[in-house]
């Protein structure tokens, strides 16, 4: 966990709560990040041939 995510920069005063809570939202964020950029690569490669108009 880095510096800038925790809101007081004092680790020592954060409970365990306030510690899981934080890890979680980051996590939450990964995985949406690892989402979108899932679709976009699945978007992008597309299984069908292009249509002849």
């Amino acid at each position: 966990m880095s510096d800038k995510t925790l809101p007081t920069g004092d680790k020592a005063a954060l409970t365990r709560e306030e510690r899981l809570a934080l890890r979680l939202r980051e996590n939450l964020r990964r995985r949406k990040a690892q989402a979108r950029a899932l679709d976009a690569a699945e978007a992008g490669t597309g299984d069908e041939p292009p249509s002849q108009a």
